[in-house]
């Protein structure tokens, strides 16, 4: 009965966001829909409690590709992509920065996980130029199903399924495919979770 209950508050919610999401559609025609994305994002990531969880899944559900509605995003935590994939049973903590990315099925977020657009964003080799107007690339980063990432981890590269990053860890380089533990910063493999 609980989860019957669960999914006909859902979708209600979706049906409540549905003029915010017109809305958004309506502000980024002829202009970046990133910035406005960006906004609409701040301003929800400030709804507080189960309100604020709701509507935040509604809304992602609704704006971002391949994103599911039974999601938990935490407050202020904020997305930076419009171009994000979120499936089913995620879990993101409160403060996070989330960039451009795609999230399997069932992986938790600690707080204030940073998921960076890859590596690349800011090209600095030119001296004669301010870093800002030096431009960069922006990569989708994939984060497999059922993977930990601890509180304060900073994502800039690919993580395969079942695999753990430890509080603070800085992840610059590809996960190996099997189910392992990473930590440190850069951070380096700790332990092959299949020998366990």
């Amino acid at each position: 009965m609980k989860s019957i209950f669960k999914l006909i508050l859902k979708k209600c919610f979706i049906v409540i966001m549905l003029p915010m999401y017109l809305l958004f559609i309506t502000l980024s025609f002829g202009r970046s829909s990133n910035s406005t994305f960006q906004g609409f994002s701040q301003l929800l990531s400030l709804i507080p409690g189960k309100l604020g969880i709701y509507t935040r899944a509604a809304f992602y559900h609704l704006a971002c590709p391949d994103t599911s509605d039974n999601i938990s995003i935490g407050f202020m935590t904020i997305f930076s992509h419009r171009d994000t994939s979120i499936a089913e049973g995620v879990y993101i903590g409160p403060q996070g920065n989330i960039g451009k990315c795609s999230i399997g099925k069932n992986t938790l977020l600690g707080s204030g996980v940073h998921i960076l657009s890859g590596k690349n964003q800011h090209d600095f080799s030119d001296l004669s130029k301010p870093i800002q107007q030096q431009g960069g690339k922006f990569t989708k980063i994939y984060i497999g199903e059922d993977c930990w990432i601890g509180n304060g981890a900073i994502v800039m590269a690919n993580i395969a399924n079942q695999c753990i990053i430890a509080a603070g860890g800085v992840l610059t380089k590809d996960t190996v495919s099997e189910p392992t533990i990473y930590a440190g910063n850069p951070a380096k493999m700790i332990k092959n979770r299949v020998s366990e």
